[in-house]
């Protein structure tokens, strides 16, 4: 009984009011399908809210032939070398078809095996970082948003990086991860797979500044994305999740575990073979440094580019629009620059004295500093004609040499090697100082900077040359070396094609890495001399002077009423030969004459006529202007020397040939009809729009030509003699300041003009006593056009027939008509109307109509 009164209780307990009994259940059922609809219900306008609450502002879906990210700008020489690049993302973009199958599985076997089956998301994977992210944010756990992104997501994550900002759209939100994910289905439901694919391989950042496939295969392996192997390809691909923890450079060997994991993920998928996966996964981990072509090919030259570009287009075209920029510079002709100022510093600065050793040690010290040296280089050889720091280990007692050791390579460093390591002096004569004994430089402890070289290196030094010190130079089996340091002058080189209008080669100092200041362009330096032909041009064109012009050589003193100084000039030689014609006052650098011809022209009509010449700082406005003191950029004088070669035409020079845009649309272009290198249809349409660019003649081209004659002369008899090795004709003047502190040699053959300097940034001290510009500047000038002539014949300057010129045999002393062949005669051109009328007596009567009708 009491058993059945609790079964009743306990039933009437579960009997809901108003529903019959054994119905409960049913009722149970259409409650929790009514919370489910409604829950369901409730979920799907939860879904649809967040996603019309955070697709607000999405970017667009990218149309595959509107697809223009980031790329890199690149830099060529007019020869189609790559000197330069400049970028935020170094990404080249290349079509799909180009990117290799395996390649592309190889990303879809590590990233996104499912690829071709899923929508685009990978709902697991983020609703797993969704929920660690709010626990996160309720301090539940730590880290913030991981895993689960599909290769979809990655490219949505790269969409919204381009649009938005590295920063927004990397941050650890859910915010972001929402937006990737409804940013990821959209790109479903608008690209095929592989147009994702293709948007994906040439966004992905593989490291190292590798944004891209393409980008990757050059920066590792120095190759095109289609010549990869199985072995590069899949260490590529493993690279995404961490590129800086599988860094093939700084971690080889997680690199090659990476790979190991690709290739294991490819041979599961039956991408791949057994045997094609064994062999790639022997292949050794070998890549290459990232090439610096900015730094390493020319760096004053392409930085000069830049800074152009950037004032002209802005900074985000040059980082982002993937320009196609083409100079004028020729590789060949910058290389021989480059090596002709880093040579002719070298002997500058020998001759300048031995400003010692890097570093001294102590013998506990030594020891320490060659085991680690050992360590260091390990088993690499010796390259020849590269510099190294040495170790002075034993000098001989009699001071003929020393023992060195590079690394592990015992040397020798012989006296001769290193005669010019005198004290620094610039007074004295170099030749004549040479030191006797290497004691008198360096000594055991002391690290040196050296450079590795052959005997005959040794014995070609014609400058440091004895018989008896080259017979103790071993034949073989000795490694050899020459004592170096690294230059305190500093040096720039300009050099232009007059005739295309092109900057061939530029070098603004010693080594960019170490100062980036281009002297080429922002040094402004006293001309000297080599600021004379300016003076005798406007003599030649204002006053009608001629080279027969009779100028006294004689004492004169300025007066500055307002410094209140007085200024009294002196030639060279610090003597005075009275009168002397114009031709000898500039063929012989003569300083009166100069200072008398600028008197002549007038302050400031030299002033204008520097400026009409191409120069673009102002001149003093006192006769020291006459002998260079005004400063002046090389790359002006380069111009108006270039104005002297074309006979008076000032035109402007170039530096950049040609710029494209990424779609090969063109920008600009200043290319010649005759440069060999351009395309043709370049050359046809530039060289018809230079038609309409005729230049300004600023000078008669007589008064040009005649000029140009003068100049020849200083190459032939004056300053310039050194020049005629060459081989060509070539008319130039040398610069030298009186204080000794810049040197230069500006000239020109028919087809180059070159302008070498030589000098301090800060003037610290003279360049030396007997450092002029023949001696300092003139052998880099040389030592480049040799190399730049190189099986380029130069022909004799324009023939003078064709101009109003006369030309007459002419007295040196008197500058009278001369018989011809007369002792002391010369010839001489003029043009029609100023030539001299009367003729030097003569034991025979000089017919001076005779004269003229034959010199016409």
């Amino acid at each position: 009984m009491s058993d059945s009164k609790t079964t009743d209780r306990s039933r009437s307990k579960l009997v809901l009011k108003g529903v019959p009994p054994g119905r409960w259940w049913k009722v149970l059922l259409k409650l929790g399908g009514w919370l489910a609809l409604t829950g369901a219900t409730a979920g799907a306008v939860g879904l649809v809210a967040i996603y019309y609450v955070y697709s607000d502002g999405l970017p667009a879906i990218p149309k595959v032939d509107e697809y223009w990210p980031p790329i890199v700008t690149e830099v060529y020489t007019d020869d189609a070398v790559l000197a330069g690049e400049f970028y935020n993302e170094r990404r080249k973009v290349v079509p799909y078809e180009r990117i290799p199958k395996r390649l592309v599985q190889a990303f879809i076997a590590s990233e996104d095996s499912s690829f071709f089956d899923h929508f685009g998301v990978d709902i697991l994977g983020t609703s797993r970082a969704a929920f660690k992210t709010i626990g996160s944010k309720l301090g539940l756990r730590s880290g913030g948003i991981q895993g689960g992104s599909t290769l979809t997501q990655q490219t949505a994550k790269a969409v919204l990086i381009s649009a938005e900002g590295y920063k927004s759209a990397t941050a650890k939100t859910l915010t972001r991860k929402i937006r990737e994910a409804i940013l990821a289905l959209r790109l479903e439901q608008s690209l095929t797979k592989e147009e994702i694919l293709y948007l994906y391989l040439n966004n992905v950042f593989l490291g190292h500044h590798s944004y891209g496939v393409q980008s990757a295969a050059e920066n590792y392996y120095r190759k095109d994305v289609r010549d990869l192997t199985l072995g590069e390809m899949t260490l590529i691909a493993g690279l995404p999740q961490a590129p800086s923890r599988y860094s093939p450079f700084l971690r080889p060997d997680a690199a090659r575990k990476r790979r190991a994991y690709v290739l294991r993920r490819m041979l599961v998928e039956g991408m791949i073979s057994q045997a094609e996966h064994d062999t790639a996964n022997a292949e050794v981990v070998n890549v290459f440094p990232v090439e610096d072509v900015f730094h390493e090919f020319a760096p004053y030259f392409v930085e000069q580019v830049r800074k152009d570009v950037v004032e002209r287009y802005g900074n985000p075209v040059l980082l982002k629009d993937g320009l196609k920029i083409f100079t004028t510079m020729d590789s060949e002709r910058q290389r021989a620059a480059q090596d002709a100022v880093m040579d002719g510093l070298l002997s500058v600065d020998k001759r300048q004295g031995w400003r010692g050793p890097v570093q001294q040690l102590t013998p506990e010290a030594l020891k320490a500093f060659i085991e680690r040296a050992k360590r260091y280089m390990g088993k690499e050889d010796l390259t020849e004609g590269r510099l190294y720091v040495a170790a002075v280990t034993q000098l001989d007692s009699d001071g003929r040499g020393a023992d060195i050791q590079v690394g592990p390579h015992a040397g020798r460093l012989p006296l001769l090697g290193m005669r010019w390591a005198r004290k620094v002096n610039p007074e004295g004569y170099y030749p004549a100082m040479m030191i006797s004994s290497v004691k008198k430089a360096i000594a055991v402890g002391d690290l040196v900077v050296v450079r590795h070289v052959t005997k005959k290196d040794l014995t070609d030094d014609k400058e440091q040359w004895d018989k008896k010190l080259a017979e103790d130079i071993p034949e073989e089996g000795v490694k050899l070396f020459r004592l170096e340091q690294t230059p305190e002058a500093q040096s720039a080189l300009v050099s232009v094609d007059p005739h295309r209008q092109y900057l061939t080669a530029m070098v603004g100092g010693y080594d960019f890495d170490d100062n980036e200041f281009n002297r080429a362009f922002q040094a402004c330096r006293q001309p000297g001399s080599s600021f004379k032909p300016f003076v005798y041009s406007a003599a030649l064109e204002q006053l009608n002077w001629t080279e027969a012009s009779v100028i006294v050589d004689s004492p004169i003193v300025e007066h500055d009423p307002d410094n209140k100084v007085s200024w009294k000039p002196a030639n060279y030689s610090e003597e005075f030969v009275g009168d002397v014609l114009l031709r000898t006052a500039l063929v012989n650098s003569m300083n009166i004459p100069a200072v008398k011809t600028f008197g002549a022209v007038g302050v400031k009509n030299m002033a204008a006529w520097s400026t009409k010449l191409g120069i673009t700082t102002p001149m003093n406005m006192d006769f020291s202007a006459a002998l260079g003191s005004s400063c002046v950029y090389p790359v002006d004088l380069a111009n108006a020397y270039a104005t002297f070669n074309r006979y008076g035409r000032k035109k402007p020079t170039y530096f950049v040939r040609k710029v494209e845009d990424r779609f090969g649309r063109t920008l600009e272009d200043h290319t010649a009809f005759d440069d060999a290198w351009a395309p043709l249809q370049d050359r046809v349409a530039a060289g018809y729009a230079r038609l309409f660019e005729p230049g300004e003649q600023v000078m008669s081209a007589e008064v040009g030509f005649i000029l140009t004659h003068l100049l020849r002369g200083v190459v032939l008899q004056g300053t310039g003699g050194p020049a005629t090795r060459l081989g060509k004709p070539a008319a130039g003047k040398t610069g030298t300041t009186n204080d000794s502190f810049d040197a230069w040699f500006a000239a020109y053959t028919r087809d180059l003009v070159t302008v070498a300097w030589v000098g301090y940034d800060l003037n610290p001290h003279p360049l030396g006593r007997y450092e002029t510009g023949g001696r300092a500047a003139l052998p880099i000038w040389l030592n480049y056009m040799k190399r730049a002539l190189e099986g380029r014949p130069q022909s004799e300057f324009y023939p003078w027939q064709s101009m109003d010129l006369v030309r007459l045999h002419i007295d040196k002393k008197t500058g009278k008509i001369a018989s011809p062949g007369a002792k002391g005669s010369e010839l001489m051109f003029f043009k029609k109307g100023t030539e001299p009328k009367d003729a030097v007596p003569d034991k025979n009567t000089v017919d001076v109509d005779q004269f003229m009708m034959g010199a016409q």
